[in-house]
């Protein structure tokens, strides 16, 4: 008589992970980021399209669908931040992790703050409103003082891990 054959766990069950509330959160704010960023960007588009129809203003359609553009993609960013930094269950270096996803995430509001600048100097221009100029200007220097930090800041994280490895 043969001896039945033991039947091997399944798959699923071994290489399964144990609960983690950070991968729950991860997942979590992961899902409403990416919402939130499709909902902007139709919800602008949308706006666009039903002002371009009514006024035939071509400059401020576009300008509608670039700011919204913009806002949109920031939320996307940062979905997708979170899903690679928090949604993987492993340990957390706040250091590693930061010089991994900051220069990302900072790289993309600065080019939203400039962006966001420069159309604003375009619609204030052609709406002769030259006094208040000095709002987009604003917006400009602080997206340039914000690429100047980040700056020093990875230029002062690579001298931190040279230091640790020689030590």
């Amino acid at each position: 008589m043969t001896q039945p054959v033991p039947v091997p766990a399944s798959r699923s069950a071994v290489n399964e992970q144990p609960f983690s509330i950070t991968a729950l959160f991860a997942s979590a704010f992961t899902l409403v980021f990416f919402a939130m960023s499709a909902i902007v960007l139709c919800s602008s588009v949308y706006r666009a399209i039903v002002f371009f129809i009514q006024t035939q203003d071509f400059t401020q359609f576009t300008i509608q669908i670039v700011n919204g553009g913009i806002i949109a993609m920031a939320l996307f960013e940062l979905a997708t931040v979170i899903a690679a930094e928090y949604g993987r269950e492993r340990s957390h270096d706040v250091i590693t992790m930061m010089k991994r996803t900051l220069p990302r995430f900072i790289g993309t509001v600065a080019i939203a703050l400039a962006l966001e600048g420069l159309m604003m100097v375009i619609k204030y221009s052609q709406l002769d409103l030259a006094g208040n100029l000095y709002y987009p200007v604003a917006i400009i220097v602080s997206a340039a003082i914000l690429l100047i930090a980040l700056g020093v800041f990875i230029r002062f994280a690579e001298s931190s891990d040279s230091t640790v490895a020689e030590s």
